[in-house]
């Protein structure tokens, strides 16, 4: 069984900066998806980044993005620290939310579309608040 822990949420005005983390206990191997959702109240939980990874025949790292939150956020992995992080620039009060990392032991289909009923892991979230 595997354990997820968001940190790093918090509140900022419009055009600042987060790093959202999210801890996983475990390694899921030699390929899996792990990805970040966000929920506002009142809205469904959608998907924000998404990050695949595998070894064979080589080490290869695809994402994907929300088209909303193209180039302004960045996902990224230290898998020595088996951590997935959050990179928000440039943020807006429509970011605002509860964030949610994701993970599962396969790759599948990771695209920014995908929903997170696909994913067999979960954290508890993290809180972003963006006033203007």
């Amino acid at each position: 069984q595997f354990q997820l822990a968001e940190s790093g949420g918090g509140s900022v005005q419009a055009g600042g900066s987060l790093r959202l983390s999210c801890a996983v206990s475990g390694n899921f191997g030699s390929s899996y998806c792990m990805s970040w959702f966000r929920q506002a109240p009142g809205n469904e939980r959608e998907g924000v980044a998404f990050l695949a990874w595998g070894d064979w025949p080589t080490e290869t790292t695809n994402t994907d993005y929300a088209d909303s939150v193209k180039g302004r956020f960045t996902i990224s992995q230290d898998r020595a620290k088996n951590t997935l992080y959050l990179q928000m620039n440039n943020l807006r009060p429509e970011d605002s939310g509860i964030y949610f990392c994701a993970a599962r032991g396969r790759i599948g289909y990771c695209y920014e579309d995908s929903r997170d009923s696909d994913f067999d892991y979960r954290g508890q979230g993290t809180q972003v608040i963006v006033s203007s």
